[in-house]
């Protein structure tokens, strides 16, 4: 469409500039990554962590009464066999060549999770003094925390027709206010342990070289990228449970999803709106050479 010296007004853009201009959103958003994925560093060495040593567990539970009670999660209809959205720390029986064993389930707030690598919505967080908290207002309820983690930590609240995400936040708000997390306050027999991650590393190696009867690894030293809750064992640890994982993060495909994500829907709007925008525009001009 011209006007009326025969040139095209100003203000008319060509597909090419419709590509300009996406490829520029879109760059924009690569460029500036934090736009499209929010992630902050943590000093994980300093940061909060807790030491589970399993040969000192007597399985009383009272660790579970405490989460329940500091938390107010409702009771169970009957005992559950994992954790779920109301019970964030459970403890598991095994029994093995060496007899009886106990081994304390809970989120292990990861030091680069994948829960929250996946969160579009910001609703998982890391904090800078450890935990990985979860805020209720920012879920839509996706789920794709539960596929993601690789200890199967975080659980929906099924029951619930606007079910939300139900899991251990390390006692953060305790922290917060200089306490230890209730868990580990409660525990009779020393098997909790709570200080820096440093703190703690120093701890389980000194343990190991005293005692040769334990297993000569520390779990969640490397697993996944490191964990904030360390595990000592007299067993090896795929007897309790224990996922076999190498050291780097597992969040890598994660973060590339949701890295991409904004970007491909910045893109798609882009290119759908220019061809709109065009349709539109030679529609107009067919009807004016009709008239």
């Amino acid at each position: 469409m011209t006007n009326d010296h025969g040139q095209k007004p100003s203000h008319t853009l060509t597909r090419r500039d419709l590509l300009k201009l996406a490829g520029v959103g879109a760059g924009g958003l690569l460029l500036r990554p934090e736009l499209a994925y929010a992630s902050g560093e943590v000093d994980a060495e300093n940061a909060a962590a807790m030491l589970y040593d399993a040969t000192k567990c007597i399985g009383c539970r009272a660790c579970e009464v405490a989460c329940r009670e500091w938390n107010d999660l409702p009771p169970e209809p009957e005992p559950p066999s994992d954790t779920t959205a109301h019970t964030w720390t459970l403890i598991k029986q095994y029994q093995g060549e060496a007899g009886e064993s106990f081994r304390k389930y809970q989120c292990m707030h990861c030091l680069d999770p994948a829960c929250v690598s996946v969160c579009t919505v910001g609703a998982l967080s890391k904090t800078e003094e450890g935990p990985v908290v979860y805020d209720t207002s920012k879920c839509i309820g996706c789920r794709y925390c539960q596929y993601a983690c690789p200890f199967g930590v975080p659980k929906f609240e099924w029951e619930n027709p606007l079910g939300l995400i139900g899991k251990c936040t390390f006692c953060a708000d305790r922290l917060a206010t200089g306490l230890i997390p209730a868990c580990a306050e409660a525990c009779p027999a020393g098997a909790l342990t709570f200080g820096t991650r440093k703190q703690m590393l120093q701890e389980a190696r000194k343990r190991i070289k005293q005692n040769p009867g334990y297993i000569d690894h520390v779990y969640g030293e490397t697993e996944g990228g490191g964990t904030s809750i360390l595990f000592l064992s007299d067993i090896p640890f795929e007897e309790l449970g224990f996922p076999t994982l190498g050291s780097a993060p597992v969040t890598h495909a994660s973060v590339m999803v949701a890295n991409a994500t904004p970007v491909t829907c910045v893109t798609a709007a882009a290119v759908f709106s220019g061809i709109y925008w065009l349709t539109k525009r030679r529609n107009e001009g067919l009807k004016e050479k009709e008239i």
